[in-house]
């Protein structure tokens, strides 16, 4: 059964896609809550940043389905499981509609405070462009959710 993951910048619209496929029927794993993020340690080329929980996502990775799992999430060691996605898809959007989202959103304190902004930005500039050259797809969420969905539902069925 396909597995994908959802990858991007925060306030791309990750969250938002994930809980619309859950009512559409599919698995999914939004790895921004604290069970599958650890810390790197000192050892790590990257001390003290936010990582994947590696048992954690092998684990869920070598599960069987019944139903299409999407991962949603953004970390440094995402890489190391690229070989266990069917498609690795970033969401994007332009950063002054990423930072409106970010400081109306409900759901997640991440991104209100000028600091978290400036970071939102910065990682636009910098990390985004790694992430779209290890993707296989990329959606623009500035469309409608329908739109979006359908789009990561067409990726999943190729």
């Amino acid at each position: 059964m396909t597995a994908i993951l959802l990858t991007g910048m925060s306030g791309a619209g990750k969250s938002t896609v994930l809980l619309e496929l859950a009512f559409r029927g599919w698995s999914t794993v939004d790895t921004d809550l604290p069970e599958w993020i650890e810390l790197a340690d000192e050892r790590s080329p990257w001390p003290g940043e936010r990582i994947w929980r590696e048992r954690h996502m092998h684990r869920l990775l070598d599960a069987p389905r019944a139903s299409p799992l999407a991962v949603a999430g953004t970390v440094r060691n995402q890489g190391m499981f690229s070989d266990r996605f069917d498609a690795i898809i970033l969401l994007s959007a332009p950063l002054d509609v990423m930072l409106d989202r970010v400081r109306r959103r409900t759901t997640n304190p991440f991104g209100r405070s000028e600091s978290e902004q400036a970071a939102i930005a910065r990682d636009h500039e910098a990390v985004e462009p790694m992430l779209r050259a290890a993707a296989s797809h990329e959606i623009a969420t500035t469309g409608s959710l329908d739109d979006v969905v359908a789009e990561v539902e067409r990726i999943a069925r190729v």
